[in-house]
C-alpha cells in the first residue's frame, strides 16, 4: 500500500506537469468526427493526449513500479476497499491461458504478446490504461507468466502491478482465474481479458462501476450474449452462445466493471463453485446468475461506434491487422536490452 501510495502521489505530480504538454491524436474514428461513441448511461471519460510526444513524455516521467505477487489472505487484508465513487482506477487483466487456437504464434510466447502491426496486445492494452487514467494492475499470469512480467518490468507505464501465479491454468477455465484474483481485489475494478484491442476512450467508458461492454451480435462472432431492456439494463445471460443462435442483440466484450459490493457477492459465488469443482465453468454464469437474482444490476455500453476486436485465431488477428492498420503506433514496448524468455511454463 505505501508503493502505490507513493506511485499515485508521483502521477499527480507529472500529471499536473505535462497539462503543459500537446496530448496525442485520437485512435478511433470517433476521435476525428466520423461517428460518436455511446453509452445507454455515459460515464466520464478518461484524459487522454494529442501527440505522440506528449505521451512519451509522460511515460518518461513515471517509474514503474513491480507489486508483491499475491498470496495468502493475509497478505491482501489491508487492501483498501473504495466508497464506490470517482472513477474506477484499478483493473485486473486475466492473462494465464495458452492461446493454443493462435498455434504456431503461441508455441514460443503468450497470447497477449501477440503483435498487432508490431506491438504486442498486451502493450496496447498498457497504452490504453495508461491514457484513461488507471494507477493499478492485477494480472493473473499462468502459460509463459514469466515473459508477461519481463514485459511489463521492462516498459515503464506507471502501473501499480501485482502478480497472480495460475499454475493450472492448463486444466481450468477463466472461472478458476477470476477466482484466483479475490485475494488481490477489495476495491472497484475493471475486468478485461488480455486477447482484446479496443480503441482507448471505449474502455474510458467502463471506469462506472457495474458496467459490461457489448456490440451487436454478427455472424462468426461466439460467445456470451445478454439481452438488454430499454433503459440499457442487463436483463438475462446466455452464456456458451453458438454460431447458429438466432438474433440474440448483444454480444458481450469480455469486458466489465463491478463495484467492491458486487466483487464481494462474486467471490462468495466463485468460492462455493470452485468448492463444487466447477473449474471448467465461465465466469460469466455467476454474473448471470446475480442478474437473474436481482443481485447484480449491469449497464450496457455500447462498443459499436468504436472499434475492438478479440483475438483467438489466426483469422481474427487478420481481421485486427486490417482493423486497427490506421492506428498510431503505440509506444509500447519501449527500448530495452532485455530479451523474453522462450523457455518452459511459468
Amino acid at each position: 500500500m505505501q508503493i502505490e501510495h507513493s506511485m499515485r502521489r508521483r502521477r499527480d505530480s507529472y500529471a499536473s506537469a505535462a497539462m503543459h504538454v500537446p496530448g496525442i491524436a485520437g485512435d478511433s474514428p470517433a476521435s476525428q468526427g466520423e461517428t460518436s461513441l455511446h453509452a445507454v448511461r455515459p460515464g466520464s471519460l478518461g484524459d487522454r493526449f494529442d501527440t505522440e510526444e506528449a505521451e512519451a513524455a509522460l511515460v518518461d516521467a513515471v517509474i514503474s513500479v513491480r507489486g508483491p505477487r499475491c498470496g495468502e489472505e493475509s497478505r491482501a487484508s489491508g487492501e483498501s476497499q473504495d466508497a464506490d465513487d470517482g472513477p474506477i482506477t484499478t483493473a485486473l487483466l486475466l492473462a494465464a491461458g495458452a492461446g493454443t487456437r493462435l498455434q504456431p504464434l503461441t508455441d514460443g510466447c503468450p497470447k497477449c504478446l501477440t503483435e498487432v502491426h508490431g506491438v504486442p496486445i498486451l502493450g496496447r492494452l498498457l497504452s490504453c490504461l495508461v491514457e484513461q487514467g488507471f494507477e493499478r494492475l492485477v494480472v493473473v499470469v499462468g502459460y509463459r507468466g514469466e515473459q508477461i512480467r519481463d514485459y511489463l518490468e521492462s516498459n515503464d507505464s506507471g502501473l501499480a502491478i501485482r502478480f497472480v501465479d495460475c499454475p493450472e491454468y492448463a486444466t481450468t477455465n477463466n472461472i478458476y482465474s477470476l477466482w484466483m484474483a479475490r485475494r488481490c481485489i477489495r476495491e472497484s475494478f475493471v475486468l478485461i481479458e488480455s486477447d482484446l484491442l479496443f480503441d482507448s476512450r471505449l474502455l474510458g467508458l467502463m471506469r462506472v462501476r457495474n458496467r459490461v461492454a457489448v456490440a451487436r451480435f454478427q455472424p462468426g462472432l461466439i460467445g456470451t450474449t445478454v439481452s438488454i431492456d430499454p433503459s440499457g439494463r442487463v436483463e438475462e445471460f446466455h452464456v456458451g452462445v453458438s454460431l447458429d443462435t438466432p438474433n440474440l442483440a448483444q454480444k458481450t466484450v469480455n469486458l466489465y466493471s463491478l463495484s467492491a459490493g458486487a466483487w464481494r457477492e462474486v467471490v462468495r459465488r466463485l468460492e462455493r463453485r470452485i468448492a463444487a469443482g466447477r473449474v471448467h465453468d465461465y465466469y460469466e454464469v455467476v454474473f448471470a446468475e446475480m442478474v437473474a437474482e436481482g443481485l447484480l444490476a449491469l449497464q450496457a455500453v455500447s462498443f459499436d461506434a468504436g472499434r475492438w476486436c478479440e483475438i483467438d485465431t489466426l483469422e481474427d488477428l487478420r481481421v485486427a491487422e486490417q482493423l486497427f492498420q490506421k492506428s498510431r503506433r503505440a509506444t509500447w514496448p519501449r527500448t530495452t536490452n532485455r530479451t523474453f524468455s522462450t523457455g518452459g511454463s511459468s
